[in-house]
């Protein structure tokens, strides 16, 4: 499966991936919000065993988000925990190439990713928290189409402390 557009392409992800996502893992500020394995060290090797797997899971798609241009890989967003009875999946996106963050990356992968959930996929409710110390992200997926839930109250432990998130969905029928 391939997504373009003028901002973005979406990819599958490979073992020939693995060095982006390792030097990814050891910059605490593009981790520091991501999800709770990049909190603890992972070696080149790990990262290269996941990625061979990550493709054969039906509970979660996983896609490379590379730019257009150099075809160079920035990120990776996708849907997990995907629910067939409930029709239901949780959103998740790491961009890894801090020198495209404030660029709408985040937006327009997220708006594609959540049309391709919805129209491909059939679900009928795209959910995701976010650290509410991430206001980036949270503005990132308000101009997607999420919308507030609400907070689930010191829900995420980092740097010795712990934070709220915030819940924000989409549902099938609210999108465009």
């Amino acid at each position: 499966m391939l997504i373009q557009t003028d901002l973005v392409t979406l990819r599958p992800l490979n073992e020939n991936d693995a060095q982006e996502f390792y030097l990814w893992s050891l910059d605490r500020e593009v981790t520091k919000y991501s999800i709770s394995s990049y909190a603890y060290p992972q070696s080149l090797s790990d990262i290269e065993k996941w990625l061979a797997s990550i493709n054969a899971s039906n509970k979660t798609v996983s896609l490379g988000i590379c730019c257009p241009q150099s075809n160079k890989l920035v990120g990776y967003a996708g849907i997990t925990s995907i629910s067939a009875l409930n029709r239901c999946g949780e959103y998740f996106i790491l961009i890894g190439d801090k020198s495209y963050w404030g660029k709408g990356i985040a937006t327009e992968v997220t708006k594609l990713i959540t049309e391709y959930g919805i129209k491909t996929l059939g679900l009928n409710r795209v959910e995701l928290t976010a650290f509410a110390e991430n206001p980036a992200a949270v503005k990132a997926y308000e101009k997607a189409g999420y919308q507030h839930e609400g907070v689930l109250r010191q829900a995420g432990f980092r740097d010795g402390q712990f934070y709220d998130k915030v819940m924000m969905a989409v549902l099938a029928q609210d999108w465009i």
